[in-house]
């Protein structure tokens, strides 16, 4: 019994001290907070992505 207890422990010190999926996990919360701002600001974005397409439409065809 005090064999599992002790391996117990070691697993959980060296599990706890890895940090491997730090990386993967910061990146999914960069992502959700993106998400996040874009569901929030969605309305002021689709008004500056169609003012700068329109701008580009009146401005081509006078080049």
């Amino acid at each position: 019994m005090k064999d599992t207890k002790a391996i117990s422990k070691k697993t959980l010190r060296s599990f706890l001290r890895e940090e491997d999926g730090m990386g993967t996990v910061e990146i999914i919360l960069i992502i959700v907070v993106l998400i996040g701002l874009v569901m929030i600001f969605k309305k002021q974005l689709t008004n500056i992505v169609n003012d700068i397409f329109d701008k580009i439409a009146t401005q081509s065809s006078s080049i």
